[in-house]
């Protein structure tokens, strides 16, 4: 039998690393993408006991890397199925103080994304289709005077325009794209400015803001991420859902 594969760009830590764990639960190959280092190692370590894990480390930043492995996505995995982009990075910053190096964090993250998607897309058009889900962000809809962040922001909006698009173009190759866009979420993504051992207790200070009345997990995000990817949505497509605790309805 035709095994179904899984790539997670972003899927060390974080919600990529619960999809990853949820995924790998359902019986499905999965390659997840990510710095080399130690949340890789870890990663290796800890998924690997779930089911099929494939490891790929990669610097989304470098763009030669990210050309020479979209170039060999077809090679190394061809029976991708599944593609969920999910690497970032967040750092509020006032505009007035950003800078070109800054700006640039993100949207190489961005450009990988489209050239890596590009090629799956490929991959999966030969299969007879597929499922691509994006995680994209809260932040991409509604400012947040408290986090500063317009280039992450504008980053994320492009990616939700991206979905939409890709969603027109690549539905009649039988591919759906769509993307989550969560709220506040405990993980790691946040260390750009929390202590890493304070993450979890510092963003319960932002349980309030939510009108359910806490952060979110990664679990939460993953599971609506699973069931975008798998055929129970299958009537699912160029949609950017709010995973969000009710943020976007109205807060605290």
């Amino acid at each position: 039998m035709k095994k179904t594969q899984a790539l997670i760009v972003g899927g060390t830590t974080g919600m990529g690393k619960a999809t990853a764990q949820l995924l790998l639960q359902q019986g499905i190959e999965v390659i997840i993408v990510g710095r080399a280092g130690k949340n890789l190692d870890i990663a290796q370590q800890e998924l690997s006991t779930f089911g099929s894990l494939q490891t790929a480390a990669l610097n989304l930043s470098d763009s030669d890397a990210v050309k020479a492995f979209s170039e060999h996505v077809a090679t190394n995995f061809p029976d991708l199925k599944y593609l969920v982009n999910a690497a970032g990075y967040f750092s509020p910053k006032s505009f007035l103080e950003h800078t070109e190096a800054d700006y640039d964090i993100y949207h190489q993250f961005n450009k990988a994304f489209f050239f890596i998607t590009q090629s799956v897309a490929k991959v999966m058009a030969l299969n007879g289709g597929g499922s691509i889900v994006n995680i994209g962000s809260m932040w991409a809809k509604q400012a947040i005077k408290a986090t500063p962040s317009s280039a992450y922001s504008m980053a994320k909006a492009a990616l939700h325009s991206l979905t939409q698009h890709l969603a027109m173009e690549l539905a009649d190759s039988n591919i759906r794209v769509n993307a989550v866009s969560p709220a506040v979420v405990v993980t790691p993504i946040y260390g750009s400015f929390i202590e890493e051992g304070k993450i979890e207790e510092t963003l319960q200070g932002f349980n309030n803001f939510h009108p359910i009345g806490r952060v979110g997990r990664p679990e939460d995000i993953a599971k609506t991420i699973s069931f975008l990817l798998n055929d129970d949505s299958s009537w699912v497509t160029g949609a950017i859902w709010d995973i969000d605790g009710g943020v976007m309805s109205g807060r605290n």
